[in-house]
């Protein structure tokens, strides 16, 4: 899957059926920061032993708040999809970038998924006058940021950006599926399942694979 260098913002409506609200709307920002171009980022894969990680930033539009959205791994893959198209049809603008499994071997995960998130919120057409992270650290940029220890359950910037980075991950690895059948990506996604893990060992790591991962770097050592 290629990923757009930027995503336009949409103003027609979906004509999907909304998602059922699990809840009150979150906050699209903290007090501190309102009123100001809001930016909420988060990454998908950093768990897997292949694939690339993936990153979105998103600023949600205030007038067109999101009922119902949270965290991607607190709901479910219908429930993603059908926030996915809400998402990039309601939104002031947002985008995905990834860093690949071979960024991932040369820096180390945690760096890529940083690299992952800087590129995301560079390629925005709009770009913010703040930025919110998920997790304990923000990339180094010029951004205003905060990063937010579970931010994807707090800020609904964030939920949508986890929702779209999951997403879209697993799109890519469902293509990835199909020029590496035997190893069942449509189905684990990449994580350590045990069906990866047995088809890892009998069939030895692909051009896919993170190197570093101890897993992988033990077939690769025999």
């Amino acid at each position: 899957m290629k990923v757009a260098q930027a995503a336009e913002s949409l103003d027609k409506s979906d004509s999907r059926a909304a998602p059922k609200p699990a809840r009150l709307p979150l906050p699209m920002s903290l007090p501190e920061h309102a009123g100001l171009l809001i930016a909420g980022v988060d990454e998908a894969g950093r768990g897997p032993l292949a694939g690339a990680v993936f990153a979105a930033a998103v600023i949600l539009d205030p007038d067109k708040p999101l009922a119902g959205v949270t965290d991607s791994k607190k709901i479910s893959e219908q429930q993603r999809e059908d926030f996915y198209h809400l998402i990039i049809g309601s939104s002031l603008c947002y985008a995905v970038a990834t860093a690949s499994a071979e960024e991932i071997d040369q820096i180390n995960i945690l760096q890529a998924s940083l690299l992952a998130m800087h590129r995301a919120v560079q390629q925005l057409h709009k770009q913010p006058e703040f930025v919110y992270v998920d997790g304990l650290y923000c990339p180094r940029w010029e951004y205003a940021s905060q990063a937010l220890v579970k931010g994807d359950s707090r800020l609904s910037a964030i939920a949508a950006a986890s929702i779209l980075a999951k997403v879209s991950r697993d799109r890519e690895m469902l293509e990835l599926d199909s020029l590496y059948p035997d190893y069942g990506f449509a189905a684990h996604k990449g994580y350590p399942t045990p069906l990866h893990m047995q088809r890892l060992k009998t069939l030895g790591p692909c051009a896919i694979h993170r190197k570093t991962f101890k897993p992988v770097a033990e077939c690769l050592q025999g």
